[in-house]
């Protein structure tokens, strides 16, 4: 009997430990397995974030060149001077240089025939522009912006890009030259967990970025270490494949930039999967507490990918910010061509969404209404100042200009292809529903929801805005416009929504305000620079000049009154400009607006640390001072 238990004994025991080793086996391989999914896909989300950050900053280098590009045309069509066009690339260069990003190192292109240079370099003699590749490949492009492939530049050691794009007259090309400064800062970024290193090259083989300095400008293709790394990557097409490297496994994460480029991350396989080996190796020994540390790394794990999803949700945060910023900048543009009508756009914009609204929009319907609505105007860019300034009523040559506006803002706009609607609220926002509008006279329901919404939208600001041969209709007489307009002009369903509101608007406050009078304060000891400025802007409506000719009665005056902006002058005796800026900042956070006529670099450097709107070199030019007064007190409006 002792025997047979202890048979029996002996069975169960090897039979259980036989049961163990197998969930353990079974538990070592499929954890295994998930973790290093877990750590592939982490590594590939890691990529991915570099991969946007690097488009992101290319295409900020594609946006500035379209933006030049556009108004380089309207020069061009306006009839500029070379001479004009070399002075707007030499302002340019500099103001991107020093507003946008200091690594966009200067604007030049071929213009008509003549190569014009934004930092003033002049070419050799021998110079060919059409035959130098930023010329052929902006042909290629065939009127899109295109990237250039990287060079070493060979006095400065640096990487640099060349965006390009070909005019409208398919012969001159404008150019921008980038050194990728930043884009090695980023790449030296790239790493998963401390563990790796990254590199970004182009086609040809070229180290764009690299994590370790030293290798940047290297042509791998000319390396034969390095060959089948490279081939590995071509052929993945964006996959992360395992390579064998010094000897060591190593996994290479890749993914492609601006179709051009390849970003790679590289990490040994011995230390990206370190910890998970040792875990299941101590588990093997200590089978009793495997699942506590299966529950521990899980945990781990889990927080990582909620961090990474946290960062990944921040981050189409910030690009949303950063588009919303865009096209309201846009926005402001066309609005500024238009002094009697600031703000229409916007207005547009709050109209639209809440007749979609009311219409039971969703909320991401709603956005994209939004974003439509706010660039619906955007071809105006391409409208003569004169014509949409006009005092009067326009004649039919001015308004056939005028109807090119939804073509133009379709054309700037069709590009952007994660939201259809912007370019279709641009192109037939003045279509009507008898099919009498513009530009293409469609009628009904055969012109996009969008566009029919806007129309309304549209047409209310028109009627509830100043206008230079008119001011604001009265709310009864807008009512009856729109009523009137129904299966005319407007869908009638969506022009019910709009006399809904505007029922409900029983104290007219949908409309342009107003003007507001905005109160400055000049302070200048020198009193014709008092009288200048005051002259200047006495035939300015909205504006209420107060003067002081020091800084002790400035500060006196900003105690009983509230001023809009200060222009102060720097140099005065007794108390100067930034002596009076100190005292004023204890007091008030008002808009201030250097004047100055020494043109030192010091003082200029000086102004520019100190929180000023901005700064007016003596003798300046009155437009130069309307447009600062106008755009400073417009975004305080704003805000």
């Amino acid at each position: 009997m002792k025997r047979r238990e202890k048979k029996q004994y002996i069975i169960t025991l090897l039979f259980t430990l036989i049961v163990l080793i197998v969930m353990v086996v079974y538990n070592f391989v499929t954890f295994y397995s998930n973790a290093v999914s877990n750590m592939i896909a982490v590594g590939e989300s890691t990529l991915e974030e570099e991969k946007i950050k690097l488009n992101s900053y290319l295409s900020k280098g594609m946006d500035v060149l379209q933006i030049t590009a556009i108004t380089l045309e309207y020069k061009m069509q306006q009839g500029d001077s070379l001479e004009e066009i070399e002075a707007f690339l030499l302002e340019e260069s500099e103001r991107y240089k020093e507003d946008i990003d200091e690594n966009f190192t200067g604007i030049y292109g071929l213009i008509q025939g003549e190569y014009l240079d934004g930092i003033g370099w002049v070419p050799d003699e021998d110079y060919v522009a059409q035959e130098r590749e930023w010329y052929t490949a902006a042909v290629k492009g065939a009127g899109k912006p295109v990237v250039v492939s990287p060079y070493l530049d060979a006095q400065t050691n640096t990487i640099m890009i060349s965006v390009s794009q070909l005019l409208y007259d398919n012969e001159s090309v404008i150019s921008l030259d980038i050194v990728l400064d930043e884009v090695q800062i980023i790449t030296q970024d790239i790493n998963l967990n401390d563990m790796g290193y990254g590199f970004v090259i182009d086609k040809e083989g070229l180290v764009v970025a690299h994590s370790d300095e030293e290798e940047k400008g290297k042509n791998y293709l000319q390396d034969d270490k390095m060959n089948f790394l490279l081939d590995g990557i071509y052929q993945a097409k964006g996959e992360t494949f395992d390579t064998k490297m010094n000897d060591e496994t190593c996994t290479v994460f890749t993914a492609n930039v601006m179709d051009d480029w390849y970003v790679s991350m590289i990490v040994s396989n011995t230390k990206l999967f370190h910890d998970i080996r040792g875990i299941l190796i101590q588990n093997l020994i200590v089978c009793a507490v495997i699942f506590a540390f299966i529950a521990a790394f899980c945990t781990f794990a889990f927080k990582k990918i909620g961090l990474h999803m946290k960062n990944e949700e921040i981050s189409r945060q910030n690009v949303e910010k950063l588009n919303m910023t865009i096209m309201r900048t846009l926005a402001h543009t066309i609005d500024a061509k238009d002094r009697y009508t600031n703000g229409h756009s916007q207005r547009v914009a709050k109209y639209a969404v809440e007749i979609a609204r009311r219409m039971g929009k969703s909320d991401e319907e709603l956005k994209n209404i939004y974003y439509a609505a706010l660039l619906h105007d955007v071809g105006k860019i391409h409208i003569p100042d004169a014509i949409i300034n006009k005092p009067s009523r326009l004649n039919d040559e001015e308004f056939a200009y005028i109807k090119l506006h939804p073509m133009v803002g379709y054309y700037i706009l069709r590009d952007i292809k994660e939201n259809t609607m912007i370019a279709q609220g641009a192109r037939w926002h003045h279509e009507r529903f008898d099919g009498n509008g513009y530009p293409n006279g469609l009628a009904g329901k055969n012109i996009p929801e969008i566009a029919r919404i806007i129309g309304v939208a549209d047409a209310y600001d028109a009627m509830t805005s100043n206008r230079s041969y008119r001011q604001v209709m009265s709310q009864e007489k807008v009512r009856l416009e729109i009523e009137n307009g129904k299966n005319i002009q407007f869908d009638p369903e969506i022009a019910n929504v709009m006399l809904d509101m505007i029922d409900k608007d029983t104290n007219y406050e949908m409309r342009q305000q107003d003007a507001i009078v905005r109160k400055i304060l000049v302070v200048d000891d020198e009193p014709e620079n008092l009288t200048l400025i005051e002259n200047i802007l006495k035939d300015e409506p909205g504006y209420k000049v107060y003067k002081e000719a020091s800084g002790r009665k400035a500060l006196k005056t900003l105690q009983s009154i509230d001023m809009d902006l200060i222009l102060l002058d720097i140099q005065m005796p007794g108390m100067d400009g930034f002596k009076v800026y100190d005292e004023i900042r204890k007091i008030s956070d008002v808009p201030i607006v250097f004047l100055t006529s020494d043109k030192n670099i010091d003082t200029l450097d000086k102004a520019n640390t100190l929180s000023v709107e901005d700064y007016l070199v003596k003798p300046f030019m009155p437009q130069a001072l309307l447009e600062i007064l106008h755009s400073i007190l417009q975004e305080k409006l704003e805000l």
